[in-house]
This record gives C-alpha cells, sequence and structure tokens, in this order.
C-alpha cells in the first residue's frame, strides 16, 4: 500500500477535488470525525468547510494546515468499504490525526479504487500536529498494515511531499555538487511533462538550463548544460555538461520521465486539483501582481514569460501541493498564456484603484479564497449553501475587527 502525503493552505481545493468525485458518481464519504455530514450527498462541501472552520483556531500561525493523503492499495488487493474505513481511521491513529477533524473517501474512477483523506495539521488551540519524520513514518506505518491486513507488498515508494530543497547559492562554493543534488530531487519529486517546464521548475532554485542541439562530424547531437543563477536570474560561473553531472541529468533520461509523468499525471487526475485554486484565485483577484502573490498563498508559484514589450507569451504554474510544473495550456485555455494576457490587459485601467494585497482585509481575502468556486448555476440555486457562505464571511469581517 503507497501513502501519499500532500500539504497546503486550501482547505477548499482538496474538499472540492472530492466533492468533484462525488458529483460525478465516482466517489463516496466512507467516514468522518467531528465533521458535519449532511443526508443530502451534494451539500457535503459545504457541511464540510463549516466543520473543519469550527476547529479552526481563528491565531492559527502555521502557514499550510491542510493535510491531504491517499493510500493506494495494490491493485490486486480487494477491500470492502469497512476495511478500508478501518484502514484509514488505524493509519490517521498512528500518524497522531486520529483526533483530528477528517473525511475518508472512496475514488471509485479508475480499477484501482482507493482512499483519500482530508485533515487538518493544527488542533483546536492552533498547534500544529507533530510531523516529525512524518514520511519516514508513514512508510513504516503501511508496512506494517501490509501485513496485519494480508495486503500486497508496494511495488514502489510513496511520492510524498519532499523536504524542502535550499537554492543554490554560489557564493558556499562546490556548484556541480550543489545543482547534481537539486535537479536529481527535483525530478524525483515533482511531474511535468517536457524539458521546458522542467527548465521552468530549476529557475526557480536558480538553475539555468539550456538545451544544445547541432552536428558534429555529420553526426547530430542533443545535449543539456546547467548554470547557476543569481537572485535576478543572471548567469554565474561556468557552464556544466549533463554528462558531467549524470545519466539522469541528460535528455534520454528527462525524456523518458516526461513521458511517465504525462501517464502518471493523467491517471491520478493530478491537475484537477490545482485547476481549482488557480480559477478561484484568478475570478478573485484581478490584478496580476495580487493573482501571483495570492497563489503564493496557496503554494503554487506562476512563473511568466515575456518578450521585451511585456506581452505574456508563456506562463507554467508550479503546484508545490501536488507536486506538479505544468504549462498553464494544460490546464485548459482559460489558463494559457494568451488568456492571461488578456484579462491583465483588459483589468488594468488608470481610473481604477487598486486594491493592493497586502493591506486587503485577511479575513476577506480568505474568505473569498475558498468560495469563489462553488457555481450554484451548475449544481441548482441551493439556498442553505448561499445562506452558510454568508455567514462564514459575516464571521470572518467581525474576527478581523478583533
Amino acid at each position: 500500500m503507497v501513502a501519499k502525503i500532500n500539504i497546503g493552505s486550501s482547505l477548499f481545493g482538496a474538499l472540492s477535488y472530492n466533492q468533484q468525485k462525488i458529483n460525478a458518481g465516482e466517489g463516496k464519504i466512507l467516514c468522518s470525525n467531528k465533521v458535519l455530514l449532511p443526508t443530502d450527498a451534494s451539500l457535503a462541501l459545504a457541511f464540510c468547510m463549516k466543520s473543519f472552520e469550527n476547529h479552526l483556531h481563528k491565531d492559527i500561525k502555521t502557514e499550510k494546515a491542510v493535510i491531504h493523503i491517499s493510500l493506494n492499495p495494490h491493485p490486486d488487493d480487494v477491500l470492502s468499504d469497512e476495511q478500508l474505513s478501518a484502514i484509514a481511521q488505524e493509519y490517521l491513529e498512528k500518524m497522531g490525526y486520529g483526533n483530528q477533524p477528517f473525511v475518508v473517501y472512496k475514488h471509485e474512477d479508475i480499477d484501482r479504487h482507493h482512499i483519500h483523506i482530508v485533515s487538518l495539521r493544527v488542533d483546536e488551540q492552533g498547534k500544529k500536529i507533530d510531523d516529525k519524520f512524518e514520511y519516514r513514518r508513514s512508510k513504516a506505518i503501511t508496512r506494517e498494515m501490509e501485513q496485519k491486513y494480508g495486503l500486497h507488498p508496494a511495488d514502489k515508494q510513496s511520492r510524498a511531499v519532499a523536504p524542502q530543497l535550499p537554492k543554490i547559492d554560489s557564493k558556499k562554493g562546490d556548484v556541480k555538487k550543489q545543482i547534481a543534488n537539486l535537479i536529481k530531487g527535483l525530478a524525483d519529486s515533482y511531474r511535468f511533462q517536457s524539458i521546458g517546464e522542467y527548465k521552468t521548475l530549476l529557475s526557480l532554485y536558480n538553475i539555468g538550463m539550456e538545451e544544445i542541439k547541432g552536428s558534429f562530424d555529420g553526426k547530430p547531437f542533443h545535449g543539456i548544460v546547467y548554470f547557476a543563477l543569481d537572485k535576478k536570474g543572471r548567469k554565474v560561473g561556468l557552464p556544466i555538461k549533463a554528462s558531467m553531472i549524470g545519466a539522469y541529468a541528460g535528455v534520454p533520461s528527462l525524456e523518458k520521465r516526461c513521458g511517465y509523468n504525462t501517464q502518471y499525471i493523467k491517471k491520478d487526475n493530478l491537475k484537477e486539483a490545482s485547476r481549482l485554486v488557480i480559477g478561484s484565485v484568478l475570478a478573485t483577484f484581478k490584478n496580476r501582481n495580487q493573482f501571483e502573490r495570492q497563489l503564493q498563498k496557496q503554494g503554487i508559484d506562476v512563473v511568466f514569460r515575456e518578450n521585451n514589450d511585456g506581452h505574456i507569451y508563456g506562463v507554467t504554474f508550479i503546484d508545490h501541493n501536488q507536486h506538479t510544473a505544468l504549462n498553464g495550456s494544460r490546464y485548459g485555455k482559460e489558463f494559457s498564456a494568451n488568456a492571461l494576457n488578456e484579462k491583465f490587459e483588459a483589468d488594468t485601467s488608470p481610473n481604477m484603484p487598486e486594491r493592493d494585497s497586502e493591506s486587503y482585509n485577511k479575513g476577506e481575502a480568505i474568505t473569498d479564497g475558498i468560495f469563489a468556486l462553488l457555481d450554484f448555476e451548475e449544481q441548482g440555486q441551493n439556498y442553505e449553501e448561499e445562506a452558510f457562505i454568508r455567514k462564514m464571511k459575516r464571521r470572518r469581517k467581525r474576527n478581523s475587527k478583533d
């Protein structure tokens, strides 16, 4: 059994992702703890949000307070809903989340039925749950449960959230070793579908990359060189050939990884949760700078590529919660470079006062980000949900004044 752990700040994104499975008839809720569940499954999102909201301390200091875990039994393991519920609750208990509010979902959209768990990483006093050696403990727990429940052993390790990797610092010396360690760690931790997307991911860590194509003695060659970047994105020092780092840094290995990642992203539907968060922020923050800053608060970096005239011709979203680095067009036309360029140009007006996100009321920002994607037209008008949302906004405003 493989456990994949994601941590983040978007509670709505995690709950909405699972709710979509329920709405599509491809999932259901197996069990919950300290979370109010309605008899009508279509209302589960609003009720879950309300329950989790009641357990979040208003002075919470933990930036990423949400944990989203998927437990994936071996395809040959056929388990009942009761068994899956028991496994989920035992796993949470041993991980230290047994007394936390949580919801356990079963996904049935693929032949390999699996479960997703959404919970909080902070208790009611705002104190973070102990997460020391979390991924090591998770691996030990899944192995123990495989033996207890007679499950097939996992044939691959979990691609759980990787520890924070340091950026390249050329002043520390041994740049080659720094680059080698980082590109290996990032390639193992993140999913990307092209070398260009991988290049954008590396740039966040002060690593530059260039593809070298040509011919020598009539034979074509295609190679890669890496180099350090300073804080302004300028080259520092001499370039390093991929061959001097290792086979994993070269074109054949990266192209093979891109092909594998494409299949994996599609199979596990990794784009959906990111798309929901990006769409929510885009609907709420019209200004480009606000859009970028708010996405960062949600654990997503957005990298724009522009020409000399400031026209956006490329955009890549790097979701550190889902561990993906994907171009905007992969999420849909509305997230492509052209669409974003037109939107930001259209929404920029000298006659319209710009609302600075730093001074923007924190409570309103959180509320808008959470509820921006509740689509009442698609689900049908629901007065109970609308009343709940208005109530949450009023509560946020009152708390912000305290």
